[in-house]
């Protein structure tokens, strides 16, 4: 052995040496995932299952078709006229798709403290799934409240701005004991108001009379 060759060798022991071990200890995946494998897991499965790439499909179409958002007055997480209206039409979207989970969001401005702004945003966020369950909405649908305080405006600015005091409904999901979700239906769900509506519309029944002069028939 030459020495160039042992100085290659004790430099690679030493190299893995000082390399942290238990990172070889623990499940595949969690490094990436930070610890939490589940979710590395969770995340593959709805993948290969093609689940996520139908909820972000579904989530589109939910934003393209009904109003997401409402807002609120400054320091306030009482409903105005325009946003129950905006809630009775997603109330009239959610009812087509039994199927599937919402999330809703609640932000605020610029204005006041982080705490208390998350507050007020959880506050906004529970005002509006409130509402959703009066309409008959089944709140296991809407499974998670969250509250980003104000920590995503809308628009940059320390003052008070109603765009950023605001929720955001969205889709989550899939209902997983859903007899569609456990067949793996999930584009026959996307789809099935797109086929309805384009059933083509047949006009009623109608009785043609019609005038036959006598005379011209002999």
């Amino acid at each position: 052995m030459t020495l160039r060759s042992f100085c290659l060798i004790t430099a690679s022991l030493l190299a893995l040496s000082a390399c942290d071990m238990g990172k070889f200890n623990g499940e595949l995946g969690a490094e990436v995932d930070e610890g939490g494998f589940g979710n590395a897991t969770m995340n593959n499965t709805m993948i290969q299952s093609g689940e996520r790439d139908f909820t972000i499909a579904l989530a589109e179409r939910f934003a393209a078709e009904v109003p997401s958002t409402i807002t609120f007055a400054f320091n306030s997480s009482a409903l105005t006229d325009e946003a129950r209206a905006t809630l009775r039409q997603q109330a009239d979207w959610i009812r087509q798709f039994p199927e599937v989970r919402f999330r809703v969001y609640g932000h605020t401005d610029l204005v006041g403290s982080n705490a208390y702004n998350k507050a007020l945003g959880m506050r906004r966020a529970k005002a509006a799934v409130g509402y959703l369950s009066s309409l008959g909405i089944g709140t296991a649908r809407l499974e998670a409240v969250v509250s980003y305080g104000k920590t995503q405006p809308i628009i940059q600015t320390s003052g008070p701005e109603q765009r950023n005091r605001r929720t955001v409904t969205e889709v989550s999901g899939f209902v997983q004991n859903n007899p569609s979700v456990l067949n793996g239906k999930y584009a026959a769900i996307i789809m099935k108001e797109y086929v309805k509506s384009a059933k083509p519309q047949h006009p009623q029944n109608t009785v043609i009379v019609t005038e036959v002069d006598p005379a011209a028939a002999q």
